[in-house]
């Protein structure tokens, strides 16, 4: 069984960071471990007063713990990281768990309609940057691109537009690049990478919802990262991950009233597990 480590905080109600990969990456017949980076009452959009508390000192005696019975990891996923210090923190620990079969996946969470998430700016992103040129694999979305680039915000790009970019973002370090969010075809919506490696883009798209969800972001960069762990095919990770976070999209859509906080993913699984099966 693969075994992947997801590194994030946990909002204790909401559908996002750790509540969303823990099931989802399971639902892929892959074992999730974890390490919370802070633990909040609710995750941060659209609720007043949550509670935090910031675990940025468990992470080292956790990864010195595990390092004395020398666990192993097929993947490491990192996802929202709170501080400069997490993040220097993080890298460490890709340095003392990364080997030859290891795949690191970053999630570059910085921001989102073109704003730093509160707390962060360039400072912050510049060290994220550093952290992106360890992974193998990047998923920032357009905003992200823009501050790991130090370029303006825009919401569309051309094709030969968006793969330009994904170049660049290679050029920081990594061996992949995905950008989500991607809109550059008359109703769809997807996501573009590219592997500097094999010198090959990617491209998976599927129809446009025009409503805001917390935690898709999440839900796409968990099923991407179990489906590297399943398959050597990019595409077929890709198209798995985009198709997913559409359907669970489209299951939310007729309960959004009652789910104004994210995604009914929990709905979608068993259609996750079986797409699953047949990556491998």
């Amino acid at each position: 069984m693969k075994r992947i480590v997801t590194i994030q905080d946990i909002s204790c109600f909401g559908k996002c960071s750790l509540t969303v990969a823990l099931p989802v990456i399971s639902a892929m017949g892959i074992e999730a471990a974890i390490i919370p980076t802070a633990v909040l009452s609710t995750h941060t959009g659209g609720f007043k007063d949550f509670t935090f508390r910031d675990l940025t000192s468990d992470i080292t005696p956790i990864a010195n713990h595990w390092k004395s019975f020398d666990l192993k990891f097929n993947g490491i996923y990192t996802g929202y990281l709170g501080s400069k210090e997490q993040i220097n923190i993080v890298s460490s620990f890709f340095d003392s768990f990364k080997t030859s079969d290891t795949k690191i996946i970053v999630d570059p969470v910085l921001g989102d309609n073109g704003k730093f998430y509160t707390g962060f700016d360039k400072d912050f992103a510049d060290e994220m940057k550093k952290l992106a040129g360890k992974a193998d694999i990047i998923v920032p979305n357009l905003t992200e691109t823009s501050f790991l680039l130090n370029i303006p915000y825009r919401e569309t790009y051309a094709e030969d537009e968006a793969k330009e970019l994904l170049v660049r973002l290679c050029e920081l370090g990594c061996s992949t690049a995905v950008i989500t969010g991607i809109r550059y075809k008359d109703n769809l919506q997807g996501a573009m990478a590219y592997d500097s490696k094999s010198d090959n883009f990617y491209s998976s798209f599927s129809k446009h919802i025009n409503k805001s969800f917390h935690g898709t972001g999440d839900i796409f960069s968990s099923v991407l990262s179990g489906s590297c762990m399943l398959t050597d095919n990019f595409q077929n990770a890709l198209d798995t991950a985009v198709q997913f976070t559409y359907k669970c999209m489209e299951a939310t859509l007729p309960i959004m009233d009652e789910h104004y906080y994210g995604t009914a993913f929990e709905l979608c699984l068993g259609e996750l597990n079986s797409a699953a099966k047949k990556l491998q």
